[in-house]
């Protein structure tokens, strides 16, 4: 082929016709690319190499670098040069050539069967691409023509290497065919086609595993292969015999993790479910594992401890509601169900000398929502079977979370805390699910350990137990009205009997505190109890967030009750702020914090403590500042209004008065009220004349200290509507070369919804033109717009049911929002931006269920949407992965992140590693 004059897709491959694209040069540009120190003339090579990849020429130079006599990186060059071709040009090649370039191109494989395996791989892959483009009807028994030549005896290549040759050719056509760019009508019949070749893999493939003379190597291959061929969805009994053999293959510590992984690809299939005999059958293969496990576990063994529990997990999860079903085999899936358990406990700490517990914990919510599903009478039955799993399981989780001894503790890495700290927020999410399923016999459960365990003389003391325990309880009173439980009280009665000596333990303390705040509000006797505890600990900075938190917590929910406590309240406060304990964050809390005690006192109790908390801060502004102190800024207004009148089309002078009251407002806080009325009335007008970004934020800050206020809302909403309707406004005119405004417009809507929810039921607020003009960003370029819409949209959502207007919008228009994340996904937006995304649909998914079931499968349904590279199983299976998770957030990323390459089409390359 490479000796024609005319070569294949010369007609119209097209690239810049003045490079000359020759063997030499392409050479040349590969040694200064992989050898020239100069960065840029290796950009510079790289670039050019790329044209040369698809350009007419390809045609000649890929097969002369294939030569036998170049090194590895040119003929691996030539081989990717000739996938590229035949991917993405196919309609360039002439009908004749099909059957010269396939001759070749099994040529060029036979020969470097015995060479250089990356080589080997990418001509693999090129072969593929072509028997996909040529299926069914130019190739029609492809797969069987590749299995019949290679086991030619007359090929020059030992009777090995031909068959590592053929594996590595049937390894890649399935992975080729799931990232090929055919038409969705083209992949429907290339699977079929697939479908029906498989009965030409699967008994050379058993064949091969089962002899006993087949190398390691080979037996790896087979493995490697029929982990490729199942993600075709091959009905799940049609791999019987292969997937035995991959249960056999475990015991050989080389073919481990291939086994592991063929076997975990296999049951995962979306649709092996509908297999449940098979299913039955895999149970007692997977329980056959577990001495292999525990043994693995006594050695210390994490790699094969982690993969027995990813096949029992792989079982369990994806097939939980199949084998539930089988009520007569319940028993054996209680079995698999304990396997799992035993996963879950498994000692050591995660992430340091454990790495496998984490990975179970989504079965866990699998099994819990198919056990609820059922219908009353199987409900009742299987709650009496695995209520005490539950129980049990609620003891391994707090046995998981809790922190090693401080030594040990003290050698982690950064990276190992941070992990940790990670695991256990999944660990609270599972706690307060598994509540929907105790119930309050799990608060009982936990307070009657807690009071053995800080009343128990016989026990040697372990704080560690102590803080796991809060932190279960914790975990569930953050998120579940307590107020009627019963133990809420014996626990408050028992918090300040613990003896807190480590900072983990002192943090959990106070944030199981702040958890009770409302319940204190109800029953304001108990206050005293642990009040003291919490402003002691105001004095530690290792407690900084979780004190001020708390006590902010406290302030917010029983200001009316803290009159009493007052003076001792503001006195310790005073005196932290003036020490410079905390950072500025946690000082705006503390401050807050303050604002809603002083709001519950007497007008004279009031200006007696803003006087002894803001004299030292105003003495110190009126050494440091310029026009700061509030007293100097309203006899300076005038003055500023005058600048104003004369310069209010100037951006500068606008930005420069904004700039001014926004450290205003955020160094005087509540102080600043007097001229709140002033000050919306004059931003109202600059935005009017010309919008900007500045003003917009300052107005975000006024909303966020005062519009909950009931004497500063008017003005604050006649300003909300004011840079609402300006805003709207320039949407029409089109926004693009507004990117600044719209973020910080999006970012003063969110907070809006956060601080003053109100301010949406105003009849003349346009929800339905502010809602589209936030999908409308959600499109933009820049990330930093992108991620303020979604943020917007993620305070949305949540008050549909509180908020009318937002319920009808989203109702009405929710669609519209649905499709422009799953565009975004589908690849219209930076791979950086996904978790946003994600964050949009986990609050769609926990806030508009029925209605996300209904535009889910709807918009899923048009053809190559969100990307043509889908098949409609895998859009399928992301539905359905999406509209179960509700409650773990992390886990709809992971989701997210997954869909997202496969819609680029970057779903196992090496570019998948950049995020």
């Amino acid at each position: 082929m490479e000796r024609r004059e005319e070569q294949p897709g010369a007609a119209g491959a097209g690239a810049a016709p003045a490079l000359d694209f020759t063997v030499e040069n392409v050479e040349k540009a590969l040694h200064q690319l992989y050898y020239d120190p100069n960065i840029e003339n290796k950009n510079l090579a790289q670039k050019w190499l790329m044209q040369a990849q698809v350009s007419p020429q390809a045609w000649h130079f890929s097969w002369q670098l294939l030569q036998p006599n170049k090194v590895p990186e040119i003929q691996y060059f030539g081989a990717s040069a000739l996938h590229i071709k035949i991917s993405r040009y196919w309609s360039d090649i002439p009908t004749d050539q099909y059957e010269s370039l396939k001759a070749q191109l099994f040529t060029q494989i036979t020969r470097f069967a015995s060479g250089s395996k990356i080589v080997l791989t990418r001509l693999c892959v090129a072969l593929a691409s072509l028997a996909l483009s040529m299926m069914p009807d130019a190739w029609p028994c492809a797969v069987a023509d590749m299995v019949r030549l290679f086991q030619a005896e007359d090929s020059p290549v030992d009777g090995q290497g031909r068959c590592l040759a053929l594996l590595e050719l049937l390894t890649v056509l399935p992975e080729e065919f799931q990232t090929s760019r055919l038409p969705q009508y083209r992949k429907s019949l290339v699977r079929a086609s697939l479908a029906v070749e498989c009965g030409a893999v699967f008994p050379l493939l058993e064949q091969l595993l089962q002899q006993p003379s087949s190398p390691s190597c080979v037996r790896q291959k087979v493995l490697k292969c029929f982990s490729s061929w199942v993600q075709l969805e091959v009905p799940l009994q049609d791999c019987e015999a292969l997937i035995q053999a991959a249960f056999a293959a475990l015991q050989d510590s080389e073919l481990f993790d291939s086994s592991v992984e063929a076997i975990v690809n296999a049951i995962s299939q979306p649709d092996a479910q509908r297999y449940v005999n098979t299913l039955l059958k895999l149970i007692p293969l997977v329980l056959g594992l577990q001495d292999q496990l525990r043994q693995a576990v006594q050695n210390g063994d994490m790699e094969t401890s982690h993969g027995i529990c990813r096949i029992a997990v792989a079982l369990g999860e994806n097939h939980s509601r199949a084998l539930l079903d089988q009520v007569e085999h319940w028993q054996s899936f209680l079995a698999l169900v304990n396997m799992i358990m035993f996963c879950t406990g498994i000692p050591g700490h995660f992430p340091v000398n454990e790495t496998t517990s984490s990975l179970t914990l989504t079965f866990w919510y699998t099994l819990q929502d198919d056990i609820l599903s059922f219908e009353a009478e199987k409900q009742a039955v299987y709650q009496q079977v695995y209520r005490p799993v539950y129980f049990q399981l609620v003891d391994v989780l707090l046995h998981k979370a809790q922190f090693p001894s401080d030594e040990e503790y003290g050698f982690w890495s950064s990276d190992e805390k941070e992990q940790f700290r990670i695991y256990r927020v999944d660990i609270s999410d599972t706690l307060m699910y598994v509540y929907e399923m105790l119930g309050a016999e799990l608060l009982s459960n936990l307070y009657d350990k807690l009071g053995r365990l800080l009343t128990s003389s016989e026990e040697p003391y372990s704080w560690q137990h102590t803080e796991a325990l809060l932190y279960g309880f914790q975990s569930i009173a953050e998120t579940i009205d307590v107020n009627y439980s019963d133990v809420v009280p014996g626990l408050i009665g028992l918090i300040p009997r613990i003896s807190i000596s480590n900072v983990q333990l002192a943090d959990t303390v106070m944030f199981t505190i702040g958890a009770l705040s409302e319940w204190l509000a109800d029953h304001p006797v108990m206050i005293n109890s642990v009040l003291p505890l919490v402003l002691h600990a105001l004095g530690n900075p290792e407690l900084s967030i979780s004190s001020v938190s708390t006590l902010k917590k406290i302030c917010r929910e029983c200001k009316y009750d803290l009159p009493p406590y007052a003076a001792n309240i503001v006195a310790v406060s005073q005196d932290v702020l003036m020490k410079q304990i905390h950072k500025t964050s946690q000082c705006m809390w503390l401050m807050q914090a303050l604002g809603f005690l002083l709001s519950a006192l007497q007008v004279e109790e009031i200006l007696k403590n803003l006087h002894s908390l803001i004299s030292p801060y105003i003495q110190q502004l009126e050494k440091l500042a310029e026009e700061i102190v509030v007293v100097v800024l309203q006899q300076v207004f005038q003055l500023i209004q005058k600048v104003l009148s004369k310069w209010l089309n100037d951006a500068q002078v606008v930005e420069a008065v904004c700039a001014i009251f926004e450290k205003s407002v955020k160094t005087l806080l509540d102080d600043f009220a007097p001229m709140v009325p002033q000050l919306c009335e004059m931003l109202g007008r600059m935005y009017s004349t010309i919008p900007q970004a500045s003003a917009l934020d300052l107005t975000r800050q006024l909303v966020h200290i005062f519009a909950h206020e009931p004497a500063h809302f008017p003005p604050i909403e006649a300003l909300f509507l004011l840079v609402t309707s300006v805003t709207l406004t320039l949407f029409q005119q089109g926004p693009r070369d507004h990117p600044d405004i719209v973020d910080s417009f999006m970012q003063l809507l969110a907070q809006a919804l956060k601080r003053k929810p109100d301010l949406f039921l105003c009849e003349r607020l346009d929800v339905k033109a502010v809602f589209q003009c936030a999908v409308l960003a959600l499109k933009f370029p820049e990330a930093p717009t992108v991620k303020a819409s979604c943020g917007f949209f993620t305070e949305l959502l949540p008050r549909c049911g509180e908020v009318g207007p937002v319920g009808k919008v989203v109702q009405e228009d929710g669609c519209m929002l649905l499709i422009a994340v799953l565009e975004a996904i589908g690849g219209q937006a930076s791979r950086s931006l996904m978790d946003c995304f994600a964050d949009i649909l986990f609050a769609l998914n926990k806030h508009c269920f029925s209605l996300l079931s209904v535009w889910i499968k709807e918009a899923l349904q048009s053809p190559g949407f969100p990307s043509a590279r889908l098949s409609p199983e895998q859009k399928d299976t992301f539905s359905q992965q999406i509209l179960r998770e509700r409650v773990n957030k992390r886990r709809v990323k992971e989701m997210v992140k997954e869909f997202t390459l496969l819609c680029r089409g970057l779903h196992g390359t090496d570019y998948t590693a950049d995020y």
